[in-house]
């Protein structure tokens, strides 16, 4: 029994706001990247380093090919 490949984690080229970085994370985990936004939005309002992560997230992943 073969199991399906998961994607890979890239930002994608498409569909981006800023750096891509939720719609990689929509794209990897099949949601939509409005969802992933809002999330991401929404956990501002709490005490952490969002923003940093989000930062870090942007220069670590690679853009996609397409």
């Amino acid at each position: 029994m073969s199991h399906p490949v998961a994607a890979r984690l890239t930002r994608p080229r498409q569909g981006r706001m800023i750096g891509g970085v939720c719609a990689g994370i929509a794209k990897r985990f099949g949601t939509t990247p409005g969802k992933v936004r809002l999330l991401a939005v929404l956990s501002c309002l709490l005490p952490g380093p969002q923003f940093i992560v989000y930062l870090v997230l942007w220069l670590a992943l690679p853009e996609s090919e397409y």
